[in-house]
């Protein structure tokens, strides 16, 4: 059982003083709740034999010198334990999206991001709550526990055995109903993860949801979801509304066992008065604790369950990471090459044998069908994803001779999906560099030929546009992105099919402002229109993951290969649009 929280023993391990001073406040608090049934005894005892002002006065303050110190010692044991699991929830918390931010693009390809997302609230919660009350109530339950039995054998141990002979029974129950638990809260979990991620996946694609009048569908689809995760929770309520009731009642039947066996003792005169309330309770006593570990299992059993869920993702490898010695900063001059590439994802071959070039300063345009690897190609200069060894090269070093924020903070990459982060357009195009000022941003608005769209929002740069950029169009959402990858001043700048949701005419302007902005740095842009890549200094056909044409826009036409179909085909659509 303890090996399920091997997890946590960093954590621990960082805040065992205060756990150590939160052990010595439980010590002290039930320490000192033991003695209450032996004031209650002292004073049935000295009040049988006489009753007088003084003495109940001693009783009485005795009494409420207790109650009040170990309500000062309980106050303290839930202000250090407590808070010492809400420390280490942050750690957790922190730890775990640290770790996620350095996964690969590989990892949120095959991982929903509502089951992610479970993991990182509802599943916390559940740890904390196993690092916190579990933690303190059981060694509340251990402690008072151990010290009422020895106080309960001193004043009878027959009684003592009598009212412990639930315990074996009580063993059993204890481990069938836990397993019982973790495995049907590992199930709930799993549920709820299937929930998050279908909600998530919902509210981002609201417009195809509405676009296919699928509203209605969708609700009944959730619906069953939900009344599913329902329906396990439900099994989990009864098997708790079970393990309660069934403690309780063991308890139940070993007091009234010691109030009969308990009585005659008294009868016969072999314990006296006080040692007999006395005895009852510690029994009474011993009700809350019972109790609190039929709750203690629930939150253990849903704390272990979750801690196995958020440890996968904790012990998901780094594919990708900086290789020991690799400069952490450094010039970056834009020269790329790819030397002898090949490339698969998952076994299958996407790239092969890649030879290829790129000086600095120069321009390089790819073309060729859809799903000729052209994406792929350029995911591995930032290292997106990682390419053998020695066959991607920069300045003529291995790329993985440079650190991955050397490497990538000298590169400007806007991807054919287009992300926008729910904040204003500003801060979308400043993200990633600290401190850019106005002018720096409307520079890249106006690089990115934006900045026009954007002067007439009624808030400007300050507008907010939504989740994913929901309020722009495709296009401008794509122009805030290329400013977005400007304003970082790359050496090297990849636009993979960044102009799709641009019309024509706002292409041209904005090659235009590129033109300027390409000089003396490495621009490399993939697109399916030749009106693009035409000016590019040299251009790329890629086929079947092979390179079967390169050259100028000239040269290419001069060899009427799959270029020149393509200039044919697009300059044949530009006749009929004009029709």
């Amino acid at each position: 059982m303890l090996a399920s929280l091997r997890p946590l023993v960093p954590y621990l391990s960082k805040y065992r003083r205060s756990y150590i001073v939160g052990a010595v406040c439980v010590f002290l608090h039930n320490g000192i709740w033991i003695l209450f049934p032996l004031v209650i005894r002292r004073a049935i005892d000295d009040l049988y034999r006489g009753v007088t002002a003084h003495k109940l006065w001693i009783s009485a303050l005795l009494l409420l010198a207790v109650a009040v110190s170990k309500g000062i010692f309980q106050f303290l044991t839930r202000w250090i334990v407590i808070g010492v699991s809400r420390e280490i929830e942050f750690d957790l918390r922190n730890d775990l999206f640290r770790h996620l931010e350095g996964l690969s693009y590989s990892f949120y390809q095959r991982t929903r991001t509502g089951d992610i997302m479970a993991r990182a609230t509802n599943d916390l919660n559940a740890v904390r709550m196993l690092l916190g009350p579990a933690f303190m109530y059981s060694a509340n339950t251990i402690v008072f526990t151990a010290g009422a039995l020895m106080f309960m054998l001193s004043i009878s141990p027959r009684l003592t055995l009598y009212a412990f002979l639930p315990l074996p029974v009580v063993s059993i129950v204890v481990q069938y109903f836990g397993r019982r638990i973790h495995e049907r809260f590992e199930r709930i979990q799993a549920m709820f993860s299937d929930i998050s991620a279908r909600a998530q996946e919902n509210f981002s694609g609201v417009r195809v949801i509405r676009a296919y009048v699928q509203e209605e569908a969708e609700v009944a689809g959730f619906e069953s979801s939900n009344r599913e995760y329902i329906a396990r929770s439900l099994k989990l309520v009864r098997l708790m509304g079970m393990l309660w009731p069934t403690l309780e009642t063991m308890l139940g039947l070993a007091i009234v066992l010691v109030l009969w066996l308990g009585g005659r003792e008294v009868l016969y005169g072999r314990i006296s008065v006080g040692d007999f309330v006395a005895f009852n309770t510690y029994m009474v006593q011993l009700t809350w604790p019972v109790i609190a570990l039929g709750w203690v299992i629930n939150i253990f059993q849903r704390g272990t369950a979750s801690l196995a869920r958020i440890h996968q993702l904790m012990i998901e490898p780094v594919e990708i990471r900086d290789v020991p010695g690799a400069p952490a900063a450094g010039p970056i001059r834009g020269d790329v090459e790819f030397r002898n590439l090949s490339f698969a994802y998952n076994h299958t071959p996407v790239l092969h044998d890649i030879n290829l070039r790129i000086p600095a300063g120069s321009s390089l345009a790819i073309v060729g069908p859809t799903g000729s690897g052209k994406t792929t190609l350029v995911s591995l200069i930032p290292r997106i994803y990682d390419a053998e060894p020695g066959s991607v090269l920069i300045d003529g070093r291995p790329i993985r001779e440079h650190s991955l924020v050397a490497l990538r903070r000298h590169i400007g990459f806007v991807p054919q999906e287009t992300f926008l982060f729910s904040e204003t357009i500003r801060e979308n195009i400043a993200f990633g560099v600290e401190h850019a000022s106005d002018d720096e941003v409307r520079w890249a608005a106006e690089a990115a030929n934006i900045a026009d769209d954007i002067e007439g929002f009624p808030d400007k740069y300050k507008t907010l546009v939504g989740e994913r950029g929901i309020t722009l169009s495709g296009g401008q959402k794509q122009r805030t992105a290329i400013a977005r990858a400007l304003i970082r001043n790359p050496r090297i700048l990849i636009l993979d099919d960044a102009l799709s949701s641009v019309d024509t005419q706002t292409e041209d302007k904005i090659l235009n402002h590129l033109r300027e902005v390409m000089e003396g740095r490495t621009t490399i842009f993939i697109s399916h229109r030749v009106s693009t890549v035409r000016n590019a200094d040299r251009i790329a056909v890629l086929h079947g993951g092979r390179i079967v044409e390169i050259g100028s826009h000239d040269e290419l036409l001069a060899r009427n290969g799959y270029y020149t179909d393509l200039y044919n085909k697009q300059l044949l659509e530009e006749e009929l649009a004009e029709v």
